[in-house]
């Protein structure tokens, strides 16, 4: 009987901090699914849209420090005009260090919510990101306790879980 007891404090635990996590981790989720989708296709101008830049910087930069500077993967110059270097969506004057170029891009606050998603460890989310992925794994855990193990419900659920899983592994390692 003491044995069934504890049992049933355990489940009762896990069900309650799996209810208020949830609860709590309601928004964090919601950011990450639209930045998660988002992120899929970062590759198409899907929701973005062009914004034109003007700036000065440093004369004599090269394609990398260009690049750098105005925050773009990389630069490479096609054509010369005098002082004038023409690059893929824009144009950089050496010699002033004038900048002309076009991104696109997404509306600001999709941005920030891809941000949150793409942080690195030495980003100022990554303390966040780290505690909502325990929090993702420990939901992943006490899903388990929501039904009495010996019951239909569990057992069916351990095997679509079981399927999840092998099909995520199938998608990583055969592409």
């Amino acid at each position: 009987m003491e044995k069934k007891k504890k049992s049933g404090n355990i489940k009762s635990t896990m069900r309650i901090l799996h209810r208020y996590l949830g609860y709590f981790t309601a928004g964090i989720m919601a950011v990450y699914a639209i930045s998660g989708v988002l992120l899929i296709y970062r590759d198409t101008n899907f929701l973005k849209k062009e914004n034109k830049y003007e700036v000065v910087l440093k004369p004599n930069l090269t394609e990398k420090e260009l690049a750098k500077e105005i925050k773009v993967r990389t630069v490479e110059f096609e054509a010369e005009e005098g002082a004038i270097r023409k690059f893929k969506d824009g144009t950089y004057n050496v010699s002033t260090g004038e900048a002309k170029y076009s991104k696109m891009q997404l509306p600001y606050v999709l941005e920030k919510f891809n941000e949150l998603h793409k942080s690195t460890s030495k980003h100022r989310y990554a303390s966040l990101n780290t505690v909502f992925g325990l929090v993702l794994f420990f939901f992943v855990i006490s899903s388990f306790w929501m039904f009495n193990f010996k019951s239909k419900a569990f057992r069916r659920g351990a095997i679509y879980a079981g399927i999840g899983f092998i099909l995520a592994v199938i998608m990583v390692f055969f592409q």
